[in-house]
């Protein structure tokens, strides 16, 4: 069993990071007044979900900010694969950026084989949140706090559903960390996104679903329940909400959200970017909308940035083995 140490927990970033290894590719020359045209941001889950919903706030502020269109293209499917892969190969302009779920780091070890590089391939931009998930079930449940979900689930090992966004998402491994911990036994329901599981959570299609604080909103307006968070304390959004490590000890799962562009994009074009998405994140009405939704605005340089993908693909590694979960 993984102790804490080994857990996806973001933690404090070196200053520096190492030389980032960069395939061959086509090199843009920035223009002065960089960006001059839209921007898109390639978001590799659906339209709706919690991920796509962070992703759009950004985009809202960068696009009042440069003067120009900032619009987001969803590009959902094989496990966030579809949209990366897509961005890894366009042009490196600097007017195609991807916003990685987490995923990006996890896939390297959940996958056998991948059609890009998470490190040659890429160049990171700037985080953008810190995120916990919370543990969400339906109103019909049982299970009114987390040792009772517990004690229910146990009764029936295996009769019950663990819905998620999809095999291999960072709910998904989160949500398996937690039956391995807790010695528990459901069924994996997985959905093309966060929206389409949540949506049959509700009535009670299925059991559970680990989400992010976007969707707080439907438990404080009395649609669902949620019993727990991830974090390794309570969630600033949730106090009265216990962390699952209050009843499954050592039990912690962070992950984050982050901006890359194409391997070989101008420095300057990286610099801004980065410099201009920490503005935003610094802003304190985007800061508490984030603390609402239960994450923590991030912010980073690109050095910091890479040295934080490094950490986190190891992290992933250690969580996916013990896991023993290899996706084709």
């Amino acid at each position: 069993m993984l102790t804490r140490r080994h857990f996806l927990v973001v933690s404090a970033i070196p200053a520096m990071a190492p030389d980032l290894v960069i395939r061959p590719g086509r090199a843009q020359t920035p223009k002065a007044g960089y960006p001059m045209r839209p921007v898109r941001i390639i978001v590799p889950v659906a339209a709706g979900g919690p991920t796509d919903i962070v992703a759009r706030m950004l985009a809202e502020k960068l696009s009042v900010n440069w003067g120009q269109q900032v619009f987001i293209d969803n590009k959902p499917g094989g496990g966030n694969n579809i949209g990366t892969e897509y961005a890894a190969r366009s042009d490196a302009d600097g007017y195609t950026v991807l916003f990685d779920p987490g995923a990006i780091a996890a896939n390297a070890s959940l996958y056998r084989k991948l059609s890009y590089d998470p490190i040659a391939d890429f160049l990171p931009v700037s985080l953008v949140t810190r995120a916990e998930f919370f543990m969400f079930v339906p109103n019909s449940s049982p299970g009114r706090s987390l040792a009772e979900f517990i004690d229910y689930v146990r009764s029936r090992p295996g009769q019950l559903t663990m819905a998620s966004p999809g095999t291999g998402s960072a709910p998904y491994l989160g949500e398996m960390l937690f039956l391995q911990m807790a010695d528990l036994k459901m069924t994996h329901v997985p959905y093309r996104g966060a929206a389409p599981a949540f949506s049959d959570l509700i009535p009670g299609r299925v059991d559970c679903y680990f989400g992010s604080g976007t969707l707080l909103s439907y438990a404080r307006s009395g649609q669902v329940r949620v019993l727990a968070s991830t974090g390794p304390a309570r969630n600033a959004a949730t106090p009265q909400v216990p962390a699952i490590a209050e009843h499954v000890p050592g039990y912690e799962l962070v992950s984050s959200q982050a901006l890359f562009v194409p391997a070989r994009t101008a420095p300057e074009i990286v610099d801004k970017i980065s410099a201009d998405t920490n503005a935003v994140l610094a802003e304190p009405a985007i800061r508490d909308k984030l603390t609402e939704m239960g994450y923590t605005a991030g912010g980073s340089s690109p050095a910091e940035l890479a040295q934080l993908l490094r950490s986190e693909i190891t992290r992933w590694s250690a969580l996916v083995k013990s896991l023993g979960i290899k996706l084709d």
